[in-house]
């Protein structure tokens, strides 16, 4: 898809086609003094547009147009207008479905307004003009053409031949790729595959799930790696032309390569493909195996011990009493990784140096003494290397230049390395200056200075939620995504932080404030996909995919200056599914967080579609549950059990809300080492089954935790990150069983997903952030938002029990008897599913039950319907159709699952 979208700067204004000016309705009718911009303000290839070639071509390249400019719409232009379904973040933001265009309604005029700006509405001049005219494209046919055709000009010969003749079509549209636009910092943690220019082409399998496992066992994958720009300048690592790549799994340098690009960028997280891993682009000067760097201490040799995969790779970190990473030091831009080899700790930076016009990578190490001596392999024997400094030798073994370190003594030491084939490098060394001490640097200046303000816009909906719009700051000058995948509050709950799957971290402050501002301060970048976060004691951790990282801040900028690996037991493959999801912490300081499974594809590692807990110390981990496809985030429930969701695929016929035990299988065949029986007595059973038209894809649960949420204080929310929406889950238990149903809460869907949310204790209201990042409806990149309950009456399903006479469902108010009491107010429907290696299940066994009485309780908010056939069932969806107390309606269903059926209550 095309689309030059550089200047997001101008997204909380496009589009406000709201100027002042009495209304015109075609192109003769435009006002020139009412345009921001004059014509002698438009670049030259504008006062020669041929717009009548340009509108001709939508004929020959209708999806292609209208496919760019719903993105251009999405991207930029959706935060503001919304759409018919989702209101925008600017109540005065022109509607298209309703409203009537002030400045002109064909498509010319509509050009004219984009191209010029009017009024409040800015000129979008990172537009080219074919961009501008696929945006018309999209808003006449999806928005006028059948919801507001009074705006709807028809496109005929004789319009055609009325507009301006001209010779060109503007320049040539870029594609748009904000993912290689943003400043990630210097350096960037991703799991990387490291070729040269000629490599071959990927080995992708197809074909019937589960996939086969392709031949991946020569290739070079850094599957925890640290990509560290080498040359200077603005942009961080994706502007870079110089890169070395560390390892931080076995502590190896996996290679180092230039070029003009870094990557290919061909990931989920950056372009959205899936069952794939980025690769290097450019010259590849040296490279590395991936097998340890480091000879084990205590046997002198290089011999991987490490969790073999049924392909034959091994994943996960080296034994931490043979090395183990400590983490990431930035000063400036410059990098300091710090980890163990045996007793010694090592500090190592990288630099970049010219012999002639042949780049020079360096490594500087200070290691602390030793008792024994060590070894590292520094690159295969054909690369040039030499050595600065004292108390280490370089020697060939093996195949391998060769560092040998001595014992029991404080060494810095530089290595220069080049690729094969370099001359004079030994004389180059030898005019180096004695290697840097890397003990002296702890802190450094501000990487990010700069604080961005943000206006909170209040909503003022009508029912009992009101929901505000926190939008990040999508003009930062790092040209940040804001794909928001975590929050949580300090003890001061006007300050937070909120973290984003690109990398970041920021410092938010204002929640609490009558300003209606919030401050952002970028505070951490270059993590890898972070999609947790947690406040322990005023310290930050944060969910990694390699890791789960603490943040520490020595100068008091609030920016970090060390990411402390607190724990990384992580066993990471190169497959794009298997995200690190949540972070809870329990009474005792556990943490906890899921690790998702393999797409389509058989577990490589145990961890694979896992719960799994860390000790407080981060010295332990530990597999709690297992059988999970995409378990996005974890709930701890009150008891000290937990809440994991799954999301519909191969094994799981629909997305189920699991109430989760420790030891437990959850369904996913696919998983490491799965139980024989592939049959539903063979796994867990879920509280709910969720149908794809509930919830394409829940997310994280959380117990409210407010008593301004009045009847809803202290039950269970879901959150949609497929859908945009939130819902309450009433439930039973009966016997070690818990199941319950899903009902919406009457808030309009988020224009993201919805992925984590947090009761702020100050002013006790829901705060959620959200993103669209893979497999979400919902258009906007990323979002913050805010829930209020506001005094206004709710009356929807809090509680449900499934009975032998029928169901009981109980609401948050007092219902109308009337109403209640009339059996056609209900349809209830039941089906099956099939849980099968196919992905996904049809409905089996449909069956429309007969309510023959409906009653309400004493408590005038209790529903007892009668329900002659009820029976188990999959799943099971009431309709209602009543009114409270007060005679307002209540049109609402909910669907639920039961496994058993109780006994009747005494009524």
């Amino acid at each position: 898809m095309k689309s030059l979208l550089n200047g997001l700067g101008s997204i909380f204004l496009f589009l406000i086609f709201t100027g002042c000016g009495s209304s015109t309705n075609d192109k003769d009718s435009l006002d020139p003094s009412g345009f921001t911009l004059s014509e002698s303000d438009l670049p030259e290839y504008e006062k020669n547009i041929d717009h009548q070639r340009l509108i001709s071509a939508w004929g020959d390249r209708q999806g292609e147009s209208i496919r760019t400019g719903e993105h251009i719409y999405n991207n930029i232009c959706f935060n503001c207008h919304g759409n018919p379904d989702q209101e925008g973040s600017m109540p005065n933001a022109f509607k298209f479905w309703k409203d009537e265009f002030k400045v002109g309604k064909d498509p010319y005029s509509i050009y004219q307004t984009l191209t010029r700006g009017y009024g409040s509405m800015p000129p979008q001049v990172n537009l080219t003009p074919v961009e501008k005219y696929d945006l018309v494209n999209y808003l006449r046919e999806n928005f006028l053409k059948e919801d507001n055709p009074g705006q709807f000009v028809e496109v005929d010969s004789t319009y055609l031949a009325s507009l301006p003749a001209g010779t060109n079509i503007g320049p040539e549209p870029k594609e748009f790729k904000p993912w290689a636009e943003m400043d990630y910092g210097n350096f960037l943690i991703n799991t990387y595959e490291l070729v040269d220019q000629d490599a071959a082409p990927r080995e992708r399998s197809s074909g019937k799930a589960p996939l086969p496992d392709e031949n991946l066992i020569n290739s070079n994958f850094a599957y925890k790696g640290i990509a560290v720009r080498l040359d200077e300048g603005d942009g961080g690592v994706a502007a870079g032309k110089a890169w070395m790549m560390f390892d931080h799994d076995l502590m190896r340098v996996a290679g180092a390569w230039t070029g003009e690009g870094f990557i290919d960028w061909e990931a989920i997280l950056f372009n959205g493909r899936h069952n794939i891993s980025p690769r290097t682009i450019g010259e590849l000067h040296f490279e590395n195996p991936v097998a340890p760097a480091w000879a084990n201490p205590a046997t002198g040799t290089f011999d991987d011990p490490r969790f073999t995969a049924r392909d034959k790779r091994k994943f996960g970190p080296l034994p931490r009493e043979w090395t183990h990473y400590k983490g990431l030091y930035q000063h400036g831009d410059q990098i300091i990784i710090s980890y163990t080899v045996g007793k010694a700790r090592v500090l190592e930076t990288f630099g970049l140096e010219y012999l002639d016009d042949q780049p020079v990578f360096t490594r500087t190490l200070n290691i602390s003494p030793s008792d024994k001596v060590l070894k590292m392999r520094v690159a295969p024997s054909s690369t040039a290397v030499a050595l600065v400094g004292n108390g280490a030798t370089l020697k060939d073994q093996g195949g391998f230049n060769v560092l040998e370190v001595s014992s029991n003594q404080n060494l810095n030491i530089k290595l220069l390395i080049a690729k094969s084939g370099t001359q004079g490098l030994q004389e180059f060394a030898k005019s180096m200056a004695p290697p840097e001490d890397l003990n002296k640097i702890k802190d450094g200046p501000a990487r990010f200075p700069e604080k961005l303000t943000t206006k909170i816009i209040k909503g003022e909906q009508d029912g009992p939620f009101q929901v505000d719009i926190m939008n990040p700051p999508f003009d930062s000058p790092w040209k940040n995504q804001f794909r928001l995948s975590g929050l949580d509050f300090f003890k001061n709950p006007n300050k937070g932080v909120i973290c984003s799957t690109d990398g970041d971290v920021w410092l938010v402050e204002g929640f609490l404030e009558d300003s209606g501002e919030l401050t952002w301060q970028r505070i951490a970048s270059g993590l890898f996909q972070p999609l947790g976060i947690k406040v322990v004691n005023e310290e930050i951790f944060v969910t990694c995919r390699d890791q789960l990282v603490r943040l520490h801040d020595y100068n008091g900028d609030n920016e970090t200056d060390f990411y402390e690996s607190f724990n990384n037991d992580h066993q990471v493959t190169d497959h794009f599914h298997e995200f690190a999801m949540g972070l809870q912490v329990d009474e005792q300081g556990n943490f906890y967080y899921a690790k998702s499974g393999r797409h389509a594809r058989e577990a490589l590692t145990p961890q694979h579609g896992t719960l799994i807990r860390v000790s407080k110390d981060g010295e332990k981990t530990e597999i709690i549950a297992k059988g999970f496809r995409a378990a996005n985030g974890v709930c701890l429930n009150p008891d000290g059990t937990f809440i994991v969701t799954d999301q519909e695929g191969h094994w799981n016929p629909m997305n189920r809300i699991n109430w989760v035990k420790e030891g437990g299988f959850y369904g996913n065949m696919f998983a490491y080492d799965p139980p024989a029986d592939s049959t539903e007595s063979g796994m867990e059973l879920p509280l709910v089954w969720v149908e794809r038209d509930i919830d394409q894809s829940p997310s994280e649960l959380l117990w409210v935790d407010s008593k301004k949420w009045g009847a809803l204080d202290g039950k269970l929310l879901n959150l949609s990150y497929g859908y945009g929406k939130v819902f309450v889950i009433p439930y039973e238990k009966i016997g070690e069983q818990v199941q319950g149903g899903i009902v919406e809460l009457p808030i309009p869907r988020f224009s993201t997903g919805v992925m984590r949310g947090s009761f702020n204790p100050g002013d006790e209201q829901l705060y959620l952030c959200g993103l669209s990042a893979w497999g979400s409806t919902q258009p906007q990149l990323g979002g913050l938002y805010r829930i209020r309950k506001v005094d206004q009456p709710l009356a929807i399903p809090v509680g449900i029990k499934a009975t032998t006479a029928g169901i009981e469902l109980s609401f948050t108010d007092e219902l109308d008897p009337a109403s209640v009491n009339q059996i056609t107010n209900y349809t209830v429907e039941t089906w099956d599913l099939l849980r099968s290696r196919n992905y996904g299940s049809e409905h089996y066994n449909e069956k429309l039950l007969t309510v023959t009485k409906a009653e309400l309780a004493e408590d005038k908010k209790t529903i007892l319907l009668t329900i002659p056939d009820i029976k188990p069932t999959w799943v099971m969806e009431i309709n209602y159709q009543l009114k409270d107390k007060n005679g307002n309606s209540i049109d609402g269903s909910i669907q639920n699952t039961i496994h058993q059926l109780g006994e009747i209550a005494t009524r």
